[in-house]
């Protein structure tokens, strides 16, 4: 009595889901099936979160999420937060079903934890983005039920000394991006913002600025993606990876930094000409 059971006492895998796997199964998000409702359904009565963009710089990588989740034609939630900090490394971001991929945000942080304890080492960016697409292909079976999560997952890699960043698709299949990426509803529009205004040797600032213009002309042309509330105060929310470690941007740098770029787009509701080289 007041005893942990067994499996809490034997040793096992290093990772925590496939521990929950098979102590608990019921308990991971791929596991739980809807009957009688179909996926269209499934779809339209869940929130979803909408656009996350990344931008390397040299020495780390920017991520930025708006923060607008929609059911259907409504907004639902204002205030959704979709970039986390997946280790002291490392940040995650979804896009999709937004229970669910706050769910799969929870059990990746939980699967880095787990790992590092039991192996007593950290994985390397590319071993957690691999762990990432097992856990999205364990998730296909949702996915098949309309609750789809698309992550967005980017790093400091300490071998090479820059950022990466690792896309997927809802089987889990993972790619690895260059320089930049976008992922939701608003990802074409941010891409070509990205595109237009990317540069090899953006400052951490500039790459700050170069996000949140992107989620700008998103929400510019996406009814899904929230552009910067300034009534409300509502703003991106904004991490940097690099050497240092995770750290999110201050939400007051952040609104200096949206206020600048609105006051710019009174001028030019476009935005920023890229330079012709």
């Amino acid at each position: 009595m007041g005893s942990l059971p067994a499996a809490f006492l034997t040793p096992g895998t290093s990772s925590f889901t496939e521990f929950l796997r098979q102590y608990s199964p019921e308990l991971l998000p791929g596991n739980r099936v809807h009957s009688g409702t179909s996926g269209d359904d499934l779809g339209a009565l869940t929130p979803h979160g909408t656009t996350i963009v990344a931008a390397t710089f040299p020495g780390g990588v920017v991520m930025a999420g708006d923060r607008r989740a929609t059911m259907g034609n409504i907004i639902a939630q204002r205030d959704i937060e979709k970039v986390f900090q997946a280790d002291e490394y490392s940040a995650v971001a979804y896009s999709g079903t937004a229970g669910m991929g706050a769910e799969v945000v929870r059990l990746f942080q939980l699967e880095l934890e787990h790992y590092e304890k039991i192996e007593g080492s950290v994985l390397s960016l590319e071993g957690k983005a691999n762990r990432l697409s097992h856990m999205i292909r364990g998730n296909l079976g949702m996915a098949m039920q309309g609750l789809v999560v698309v992550p967005l997952f980017a790093g400091y890699d300490h071998a090479s000394g820059g950022g990466r960043i690792f896309s997927y698709d809802p089987t889990g299949a993972r790619y690895e991006e260059h320089a930049f990426f976008s992922v939701g509803s608003g990802s074409v529009f941010a891409r070509g913002a990205l595109k237009k205004l990317f540069r090899d040797d953006l400052t951490v600032d500039e790459a700050v600025s170069v996000t949140i213009q992107a989620l700008y002309d998103a929400a510019d042309d996406d009814s899904a993606t929230g552009g910067p509330d300034m009534q409300r105060r509502i703003y991106p929310v904004v991490a940097v990876v690099d050497e240092n470690g995770f750290r999110r941007r201050d939400e007051q740098v952040v609104a200096e930094t949206v206020e600048s770029i609105v006051t710019a787009r009174q001028d030019r509701p476009d935005g920023p000409n890229a330079p012709l080289r």
